[in-house]
C-alpha cells in the first residue's frame, strides 16, 4: 500500500509531464499521417477524393496541399512543442472536416473506427490550443528563458 500511496504522490506532482506525453504523441500521429498522405501509400486515396469531389480539382488540390502541409509542420511543432498553440490551432480546421465532412457518413460503429480517432485527435487538438505546452517543450524553454533574462525597464520617477 505504501508502494502504491508513493507512485500516486509522484504521477500527481508530474501531472504536467502526462500532458506532454500526449502532446509528443499525438504530434507524431499527425506527423505520420501527414507522411502518409504526402507518400500517397494508400493506392488511388487521392484520385478518389478528387473523383468524389464536388469542388473543382483545384480547389480540392488546394485543401489536399493544406492538409498534408498542417500534418506534417503541425506534427512536427506538435512533438518538440514550439508554437503549440498555433501549431494545434491549424490543425482543427483539418480535423473538423474529417469529422464532420470525410468520416460523418461511417458512423460511431464502423470497423474502421475513422470517425472516433478524428474525433478523439480534434478533442485533443482544442485542448492543446487552450492549455498550450508543457514543461517539456521549447515553448516553454524559450519564453520562460526569456522572460527571466530579459532586462527590467525600470520607468523614470515622476519629478514635481
Amino acid at each position: 500500500m505504501q508502494q502504491w500511496n508513493s507512485a500516486r504522490s509522484w504521477i500527481e506532482d508530474h501531472r504536467d509531464c502526462w500532458l506532454d506525453c500526449v502532446r509528443i504523441y499525438l504530434g507524431l500521429g499527425l506527423l505520420a499521417r501527414g507522411l502518409l498522405f504526402m507518400t500517397n501509400s494508400q493506392p488511388g486515396f487521392i484520385v478518389d477524393l478528387l473523383d468524389r469531389s464536388t469542388n473543382s480539382w483545384i480547389v480540392t488540390g488546394a485543401v489536399l496541399h493544406y492538409v498534408i502541409l498542417a500534418h506534417l509542420v503541425g506534427g512536427t511543432l506538435l512533438t518538440i512543442g514550439l508554437f503549440t498553440r498555433l501549431a494545434a490551432l491549424f490543425q482543427v480546421p483539418v480535423l473538423a472536416g474529417a469529422v464532420f465532412i470525410v468520416h460523418r457518413r461511417d458512423g460511431l460503429f464502423a470497423m474502421g473506427q475513422n470517425l472516433e480517432l478524428s474525433a478523439l485527435v480534434l478533442f485533443l487538438l482544442c485542448v492543446f490550443v487552450v492549455a498550450g505546452s508543457g514543461r517539456f517543450s521549447f515553448d516553454h524553454y524559450v519564453f520562460e528563458h526569456l522572460r527571466h533574462t530579459s532586462p527590467k525597464k525600470k520607468l523614470p520617477l515622476a519629478t514635481s
